[in-house]
């Protein structure tokens, strides 16, 4: 004799399996993530920033530096170009960053976070960010 299946118990059913694809998706990004290092302190209080870079990289010439002036320097920050223009970087919480071209992709230092930029950039110019 057939077992009748309730509606509620198919629903119940897809319900698990969704969560365990979001899950089992959620631990594939996280196991692919570039981990990023220790959190830094460049406040002027014993701490080491990134390294400063000037080079070349894929056409394009990169430069990043301890920032001098502005917003960027009051907050200890690091200021990037790529062709001389302003690429907007920031440094997360956990030591990790982050920029304006890859929002939500984190990475370990300005320099990896500049190069992977150019690489989405593709060979797009970059333009000032619109502050209202």
């Amino acid at each position: 004799m057939p077992k009748t299946v309730s509606r509620r118990f198919v629903l119940r059913g897809t319900a698990v399996a969704v969560a365990g694809a979001a899950l089992a998706g959620t631990a594939a990004v996280a196991a692919t993530a570039e981990p990023g290092p220790k959190p830094t302190d460049h406040s002027g209080h014993g701490g080491h920033g990134p390294q400063a870079f000037d080079e070349t990289y894929k056409g394009r010439r990169i430069v990043g530096k301890p920032a001098t002036g502005g917003h960027e320097a009051h907050h200890g920050g690091f200021a990037v170009t790529v062709d001389g223009k302003e690429l907007h970087v920031m440094q997360n919480a956990d030591g990790s960053w982050i920029s304006v071209v890859n929002h939500y992709q984190t990475f370990s230092d300005p320099l990896a976070l500049t190069r992977a930029a150019v690489d989405k950039l593709q060979g797009a110019t970059l333009v000032p960010i619109a502050i209202a």
